[in-house]
């Protein structure tokens, strides 16, 4: 596979099962809401502004439609994209559960408000995981998606350059590996089109790397880095390095996440566009 190939697949399946877990289930449930258009839908909070894959999604929505018209919701599409693209970068497999009615109500001020931002520490993360049902284990491996994909300087500047507000780089971060992130992203003049990959040792590979490079010290988000520091993740993060540990329980913990506030019969619909309610 060319490198230019592999790194569209690996932002493809970054955004895909990025919109499945957190950008989707933790704002109104996993109900498809993060995919409609408007002014002031989920898609235009700042904290979406990198979201991409729509397209595939609208695609495989008309796929479906042409052969068996208002069965197929795009909420289940989502989780079917989620789990397909991770599997196309040799990752975890599991089975999905269909069902699920897309949501009527998106609201970019509800995004911004209920999906845990890269500066949240481990009780944060904790809080805001058990809110939906989901463990603090499930929270450590659903944090492994970030074994794959990119994020801009925007989300790191502050560790880098003002740590705690107070002018310093985060002191968890290896020092040579800020360094060479300070080189990417300068104080003064970084900006948002620059991308670093969220995983140094295999960035388009679905694998435990994550973990690894926990253990290196080289995470860009203070909420990955933080899953290492505190005792009551730590031990999660020693465990899924174990050979095809991760792989097992990624799967498992991705049905959990599926199941969140999803809605059913009059609670939703199955939308015939997935970026506009049924009139």
């Amino acid at each position: 596979m060319g490198q230019r190939l592999k790194c569209l697949l690996v932002i493809a399946v970054m955004a895909l099962s990025g919109v499945h877990g957190f950008h989707d289930c933790f704002v109104e449930g996993c109900d498809g809401s993060v995919l409609l258009d408007g002014s002031n839908t989920e898609k235009q909070a700042p904290i979406n502004a990198k979201l991409i894959g729509y397209e595939v999604i609208d695609a495989a929505k008309a796929a479906v439609e042409a052969v068996c018209p208002g069965v197929v919701s795009c909420a289940d599409i989502i989780a079917y994209a989620a789990r397909d693209s991770t599997v196309k970068l040799n990752g975890a497999r599991w089975e999905v559960q269909g069902g699920r009615k897309d949501g009527f109500h998106s609201s970019a001020s509800q995004a911004e408000a209920d999906l845990p931002p890269p500066e949240f520490g481990a009780s944060q993360l904790i809080d805001s995981f058990a809110r939906r049902g989901l463990s603090t284990t499930e929270m450590v491996v659903l944090s492994g998606s970030h074994t794959v994909g990119v994020a801009d300087c925007s989300k790191i500047v502050g560790r880098l350059y003002n740590f705690n507000n107070n002018q310093m780089t985060d002191p968890s971060m290896d020092p040579a590996y800020a360094e060479q992130l300070k080189k990417d992203c300068p104080q003064n003049s970084w900006n948002t089109t620059i991308e670093v990959f969220m995983d140094t040792i295999t960035p388009g590979s679905f694998d435990s790397n994550y973990y690894q490079v926990l253990q290196q010290k080289k995470r860009l988000f203070t909420s990955d880095q933080t899953l290492l520091n505190d005792a009551r993740t730590s031990g999660t993060v020693y465990t899924l390095m174990e050979n095809g540990r991760f792989q097992k329980e990624f799967g498992e913990a991705m049905r959990a996440m599926a199941v969140v506030g999803v809605k059913s019969g009059s609670q939703g619909e199955i939308r015939k566009y997935c970026r506009s309610v049924n009139y």
